[in-house]
């Protein structure tokens, strides 16, 4: 049998892959602790699940139409012009089967073959396979740890070239937390705007920030960036509804009925249900996201202590989402029970199978020195699992 070369150029995600193998250890009597899933421990808010039933009650069970119901796209507008001061259309929405779904659409709208996409390392994992797949050539720049791996204006210029078409900007950060400020974020938007660019603004972590900071969409800035400027965004992490699967973005007309049309042909409207549940997260009660938030930050705080307590570990502080990636180089060189270790791949691997204890790799994010553990798991797996990785670094010689 003979597959397209699209489909054997894919590499399967790894954080999946970490959770798959992490829970079916479990699964075979092993006692795991994962930090390696991006997914909320917490319930989804009983509000949004009777809203839910409420719908299923009232038959709304049906197709909808492709780009989402009109109360949703109302809620999404209501929520951009209450929180960032920016005015949408419902037209200018699409409402896709999670923001995965919805940067896939984007990425096949935008972009093709000949097309150049910059990417900031450390990037979340399916930007550089969609871009791939989209036809277009990444180029990926690398930022740095000591300045909280935000890419400055010099380093996004000087990757700019004839082909470059499109710049993907991720704030709060996956796989690192960071958050860009407003200043950050202007100086950011001027290259844009000067070298002609469209943006892809990954805002889904925007609800889960610390100490003060501030999410500001780089749409915001001016009328020619917003229309420069592909919003994506949606409940997963906010509400704890990631197996809901409803995320969106918000575009240009002529961007958002690309967007609408394409997914016409592939999934249709995302489902009827979780579309209604997803109203009630955007309209509802906070107060689950704010107590959900308190609660990241407890224990990102926990966890930061004791990853820098260890020797030779450093570890940037995240303003935001709910990862920590910590420095690990210092142990490369270094053999565990005859095994080296060479990369932080080879280290995920050794902390798996000897300590039971799984962690992503920093290759899934493109620079092996580091790797990243999720704390969107309770304090007692949190704790265990770092008094794991201690030990067993302690041992290393």
């Amino acid at each position: 049998m003979k597959l397209s070369d699209r489909a054997l150029n894919i590499n399967p995600s790894p954080t999946l892959s970490i959770d798959a193998e992490a829970k079916e250890m479990a699964a075979n009597g092993h006692n795991v602790v994962s930090f390696g899933a991006g997914e909320p421990d917490f319930d989804t808010p009983d509000y949004i699940k009777e809203a839910a039933i409420a719908a299923i009650h009232a038959g709304k069970t049906k197709y909808t139409p492709v780009t989402g119901i009109s109360d949703l796209k109302n809620a999404i507008c209501l929520k951009y012009r209450l929180e960032q001061g920016i005015e949408y259309k419902p037209e200018q929405i699409v409402v896709s089967a999670g923001a995965k779904h919805s940067l896939y659409n984007a990425m096949q709208v935008l972009v093709q073959a000949g097309d150049e996409v910059i990417l900031p390392a450390p990037y979340w994992v399916s930007y550089l396979e969609q871009i791939r797949l989209a036809g277009a050539t990444p180029r990926i720049v690398e930022t740095r740890e000591e300045n909280d791996f935000k890419l400055t204006p010099a380093e996004l210029e000087s990757v700019i070239g004839p082909r470059t078409r499109l710049f993907i900007l991720n704030s709060p950060n996956n796989p690192t937390g960071t958050v860009y400020t407003v200043k950050e974020l202007e100086a950011l938007g001027e290259v844009v705007e000067r070298h002609d660019l469209m943006v892809i603004s990954d805002e889904i972590y925007e609800k889960l920030i610390y100490n003060g900071l501030k999410h500001v969409s780089i749409a915001s800035f001016s009328p020619e960036l917003k229309e420069r400027t592909v919003v994506i965004n949606g409940v997963s992490k906010a509400y704890a509804m990631t197996g809901w699967r409803i995320g969106y973005a918000i575009a240009a007309k002529p961007v958002a009925k690309g967007m609408g049309d394409l997914q016409s042909h592939s999934t249709s409207n995302p489902t009827s249900i979780a579309q209604y549940a997803s109203v009630a997260a955007l309209t509802g009660d906070q107060s689950d996201t704010k107590r959900m938030k308190a609660e990241f930050l407890r224990r990102r705080n926990y966890m930061l202590d004791r990853l820098r307590a260890i020797e030779g570990v450093t570890c940037t502080r995240p303003g935001g989402a709910f990862y920590l990636y910590p420095n690990v180089k210092s142990c490369f060189g270094q053999r565990y029970k005859g095994s080296p270790i060479n990369t932080a791949t080879d280290l995920a691997a050794i902390l798996l199978q000897e300590a039971k204890v799984a962690v992503v790799p920093g290759i899934a994010f493109g620079n092996d020195n580091y790797f990243r553990l999720s704390y969107a798991c309770s304090m007692e797996k949190i704790t265990e699992g770092l008094d794991r990785i201690t030990d067993l670094l302690k041992k290393i010689n």
